[in-house]
């Protein structure tokens, strides 16, 4: 090769070869895009790790609710007491408490209300029951006496007389939203009392065919035997609701229960500790509600109404000339849906409040005005 030859393939060389400083500047690029992706991944791998719901797929949640509700039983619990139908000795003495033994039939449940004994229940829990102790939780028994019974409702006021007496606090009913958390305290079964958790799944139920004042919280808490006059509380342990009754073909819990709303037993409570039973309005009339199509055959203007199926003689409807097949469509110019809303109503009446009366008879219209008088007591002797 001759010397020329040579030459230009060094030259040709280094023309196709980066320079020193080239591959330094490159070494350092790759260096640091490597470092990057590193960090990069065990960043992403970190917020996978500790937030999972991040993921694809996964749906990112906004509130999580306690580990635990514990603290809500612990501040309830002990209020909520087992109802024996008892069978005393003839040294028992009336008034006192009760041994350590207890004989009888367990009814239900019941929750103390006040530091003066007041504990609540159902009416149907109760009734027939000729002696009725209350056991706590903390092992004291103690016998029960009847203030009063409200069966419009389905609730029994009882009295013990015991110090120091566990208390709960009462939430609102009229607050509660399908969905909250809500836990069911009683003694289903008779095996001890016992806590199932759930959610609202319904409020203001009605149409159950229970009671004549029908406005039931619905939960899937279970609700067995034995719970009836138990406490539904919230998450916070507040007293939201009475248990009552839960659906079932069988005799056995399907996820829907029933509980008396606590706004309720608040006014019952008071009637019954000032009067022996509930003071409501009463206008003396049965009542179904109006469908749109028998609405439309009458030939009514407003699609809805109530229908009275029937008039008690010497009642204020009578007293007003009303008449069964008479439609009531406004209580006080306001109008009437459904016979629930308007039998809540006119019970809220104090007695001799006047009311009027809109509606139809036989296509024509007509006003009319009654005045209210006391619901008859369906209370047990």
């Amino acid at each position: 090769m001759s010397p020329a030859m040579a030459h230009r393939i060094i030259h040709r060389f280094r023309s196709q070869t980066p320079s020193f400083a080239v591959m330094s500047r490159l070494t350092t690029v790759i260096t640091f895009l490597a470092r990057s992706a590193v960090v990069g991944l065990a960043a992403a791998f970190l917020a996978v790790y500790l937030f999972p719901d991040l993921l694809p797929g996964r749906s990112v949640s906004t509130s999580q609710g306690p580990a635990s509700y514990a603290s809500a039983v612990v501040s309830t619990a002990p209020a909520v007491v087992n109802l024996i139908g008892a069978s005393r000795g003839p040294a028992a003495t009336p008034g006192a408490v009760t041994g350590d033994s207890v004989v009888g039939e367990s009814l239900g449940s019941g929750v103390i209300l006040s530091a003066e004994g007041h504990v609540i229940t159902n009416d149907h829990v109760i009734a027939g029951a000729r002696a009725i102790d209350v056991v706590l939780t903390d092992g004291r028994v103690a016998p029960a006496t009847l203030v009063g019974t409200d069966p419009d409702t389905d609730l029994a006021l009882l009295k013990i007389e015991l110090d120091n007496l566990p208390r709960i606090l009462l939430g609102r009913s009229d607050t509660l939203r399908v969905g909250d958390v809500v836990l069911a305290i009683g003694n289903p079964f008779s095996i001890g009392q016992t806590v199932t958790q759930g959610i609202v799944s319904g409020t203001r139920r009605g149409q159950l065919g229970l009671s004549p004042f029908e406005n039931f919280i619905q939960t899937d808490a279970a609700i067995n035997l034995g719970n009836s006059g138990g406490a539904l509380v919230n998450a916070s342990g507040e007293l939201v609701g009475i248990n009552t009754a839960f659906f079932s073909r069988r005799l056995d819990s399907e996820g829907i229960g029933f509980a008396i709303p606590v706004n309720l037993v608040r006014g019952v409570m008071a009637d019954l500790i000032e009067h022996g039973h509930v003071i409501r309005g009463w206008l003396g009339v049965g009542t179904e509600t109006l469908t749109a199509e028998q609405a439309r055959s009458l030939g009514l203007e407003d699609p809805f109404g109530i229908i009275l199926t029937s008039v008690q003689q010497g009642s204020p409807a009578d007293l007003a000339g009303l008449r069964p097949a008479d439609v009531i469509t406004h209580i006080n110019d306001q109008p009437v849906v459904v016979w629930q809303d308007a039998l809540r109503q006119v019970a809220r009446m104090a007695p001799g409040t006047p009311i009027l009366l809109t509606g139809s008879r036989l296509g024509r219209s007509f006003r009319v005005a009654a005045e209210v008088a006391e619901r008859p007591s369906l209370g047990r002797d």
